[in-house]
């Protein structure tokens, strides 16, 4: 690494060109950010001094040289470099508009935007990235540009240049950029290396976004052809996708990392770049399949996190219903996809949809009952993991039944539906609602006019006729059925309806009597509203939603299977012996293991403390004690038949059992000695399912 203090113009001064590669970003300085360096410039064009104005490094490393022309790529510093260029370009034409073509300074700032004795490409002394390239290319030839397919932020850079130079003395303008310094830095690539310079550089991580970082990582050590090939076949593919948003494919890079080495661990958004070089270290592909499959992926990650509009109506509206409630989903969404649209596919796109459906009806089941959804992004990558390739809609439903974040049951999904104060989930109320409208209607209603309508209205204290209609108790009935799911519909009227009576509510333009809604339905038919009211609509509608929002409905063989397999990877991680307990308590646990693995295959799970015997269903938990062993057991006392001498308990009395890992178990067995382990094992092999003979 060489690096040299020297002034601006003698950096550009010469025939080289400074060639931004194509996996640096484009042009994204603002005016917030030339109107500084623009201060800056004034200020150096009033010192008199010889010291120079410092304006930050700029890195680059050779491309080809040769004795009349070098190319060198920037490294770090093109933001600068480019709006250096730009604000020459503008003084440059201001100038010329001035005092026309023959002024001498006018020839000196061609000699640094362009490479007098070269043609083509070469003929400039900067060339960046695409549309900024085309556009800086036409401002400084002076040629028509093409503002809808250019880069507005050269425009506005070289447009505000120009005006601010129109109240300044151009030739002072020129006087404080030759006072520029810069630290001149040149790598050589045979000794440095171009990624840990230009990470050192930008440590902090304000300007550069993850996606910025990882793609300069993937393409900075390669040839300029490589790059370009690389950059437009496959990254170019991936920007496009996320051009609105850099933050979304960050958050696409952290899903896909996730999604390839089956984490389960969420990355921070500020540490994307440093899991995606450790996952890189140990991909086994080659960087241009790792960039097709990544390109790949970000499409699956736009249908289903964003937009999906270049599926079939019934799986693009499969993905909205998801989407419109989460998108922490989107590691398994991709996983889904990629099954769906895979050489060999082993998802139609009926299961596909059944598949986002049962996700929806997860989510909608738990938000109903009010339980946690903090961790659902894990929940939803722990899925993925767990999606057999050959099976996927099955493997899912299995994955759905067994995790921690339990899938509601159908009675207690309608019982949520008819008891929950729904419209203080406002988001939740809004899906439920619009979903219990549309669900497979060929002409569906432009839920989008709609707002949420309360029949009862909110407030009825000034309203004589909602409280005669509900009687003697119509504060109590209005406090409770108010909010509920019954009491809930759609209307474009909501302004007019207000806290109207029922029948004028019914009666009035656009009320419930003209109301194209199938949500209305039932109430244009009722005479009054009150608590029977909304409680026959509350279970009409929670029937309905049950055939919405379905149960899983797993396959219990394969969930089984499931739970046995999961239960011998716990028992291959840790065996008995890994206790720390004393010899008399290893002992006594010994004699009761070789007894207990006489009844069959038997899985021996350590949990806490304890060795928990499964068969595949758990049937006993054994409990080292100092000098003592306890077995656990989920039987009730009456159960037992245990003979007098063994120290049976029944724990149903007891406030707590220390250390047990079982909590559900009501019996346990005290054994000092081998006769009482073996006056204990016959009542074992009944919690194994298993009769004495």
């Amino acid at each position: 690494m060489k690096a040299i203090n020297r002034q601006f113009t003698e950096l550009i001064n010469g025939s080289k060109q400074f060639v931004i590669p194509v996996f640096q970003r484009d042009y994204s300085w603002t005016t917030e950010e030339c109107e500084q360096m623009w201060n800056d410039i004034v200020r150096a064009s009033n010192d008199t001094g010889d010291a120079g104005h410092f304006m930050g490094s700029i890195v680059y490393v050779g491309a080809g040289a040769g004795a009349a022309f070098s190319t060198w790529l920037v490294i770090d510093g093109q933001q600068r470099l480019t709006t250096l260029i730009l604000l020459l370009t503008a003084l440059r034409d201001h100038i010329k508009g001035v005092n026309g073509e023959g002024n001498s300074t006018v020839g000196k700032i061609d000699d640094y935007l362009k490479n007098r004795h070269e043609v083509g490409e070469k003929n400039y002394k900067l060339a960046l990235r695409r549309a900024d390239n085309a556009t800086l290319q036409g401002l400084i030839d002076g040629t028509e540009l093409d503002e809808q397919n250019g880069s507005t932020l050269i425009l506005q850079a070289y447009d505000w240049f120009r005006t601010q130079i129109k109240t300044h003395d151009p030739e002072a303008v020129y006087l404080g950029i030759a006072q520029l310094t810069i630290v001149d830095v040149t790598l050589d690539r045979n000794i440095d290396n171009p990624q840990l310079v230009f990470e050192s550089l930008n440590s902090t991580g304000v300007d550069l976004s993850q996606s910025d970082l990882i793609r300069n990582y993937l393409l900075m050590g390669l040839t300029e052809s490589e790059q370009t090939h690389l950059y437009d076949a496959y990254w170019e593919r991936i920007e496009t996708l996320f051009r609105r948003t850099n933050r979304r494919l960050d958050l696409f890079l952290r899903d896909y990392i996730a999604l390839a080495t089956q984490s389960t661990i969420q990355i921070r958004e500020a540490k994307i770049y440093d899991a995606f070089k450790t996952f890189k270290s140990t991909a086994p592909s080659s960087l241009e399949e790792l960039l097709q499959e990544m390109a790949r992926f970000a499409g699956y990650y736009m249908r289903v996190a964003i937009a999906a509009d270049r599926d079939s109506q019934l799986l693009s509206e499969a993905m909205r219903n998801v989407r419109s409630l989460t998108t922490t989903h989107a590691v398994l969404g991709m996983k889904l996809y990629d099954c769906y649209k895979r050489d060999k596919p082993s998802l139609s796109e009926s299961q596909f949809i059944q598949a986002l459906r049962l996700i929806e009806s997860f989510i909608v089941r738990r938000g109903v009952l009010g339980w946690q959804s903090r961790d659902y992004w894990s929940i939803f990558a722990s899925i993925a993991r767990d999606i057999d390739l050959d099976d996927p809609l099955e493997s899912l439903k299995v994955a759905l039944a067994r995790q921690r974040y339990h899938f509601p049951t159908d009675e207690q999904f309608l019982r949520g539906l008819q008891d929950i104060n729904l419209y203080w989930y406002r988001d939740l109320c809004w899906h439920i609602l619009t979903r219990l409208e549309n669900d497979e209607q060929k002409e569906p209603s432009p839920v989008g006019q709609y707002s949420i309508e309360h029949i009862m209205p909110q407030t009825i204290a000034d309203v004589s006729e909602w409280q005669r209609m509900l009687g003697e108790n119509w504060e109590d009935t209005h406090t409770t059925w108010i909010h509920r799911l019954g009491n809930l519909t759609l209307t474009a009227y909501n302004g007019p309806m207000s806290n109207r009576p029922f029948a004028e509510k019914k009666a009035i333009k656009g009320g419930f009597n003209q109301s194209a809604a199938r949500l209305n339905q039932y109430v244009r038919e009722q005479q009054e509203w009150t608590a029977k009211q909304i409680e026959q609509r509350g279970i009409d509608l929670a029937k309905r939603a049950l055939e919405i929002w379905q149960h899983h409905g797993a396959n219990e063989e394969l969930l089984r299977k499931a739970d046995i397999a999961a239960l011998r990877e716990k028992a291959a991680q840790r065996n008995a012996d890994s206790l720390r307990i004393t010899t008399r308590a290893r002992d006594l646990l010994n004699i009761a293991l070789e007894e207990i693995r006489e009844f069959g295959d038997v899985i021996e799970v350590i949990e806490r403390g304890s060795v928990c015997c499964y068969g595949p269903n758990f049937f006993v938990e054994i409990l080292p004690m100092s000098s003592y062993i306890r077995f656990i057991l989920p039987l009730d006392f009456d159960e037992t038949d245990a003979p007098e001498s063994l120290w049976v308990y029944d724990t149903t009395t007891w406030s707590f059992v220390p250390n047990r890992a079982h909590t559900e178990c009501n019996i346990l067995i005290e054994a000092f000695d081998d006769e009482s382990i073996t006056a204990a094992i016959p009542i074992v092999r009944k919690a194994f399912g298993l009769e004495d003979e």
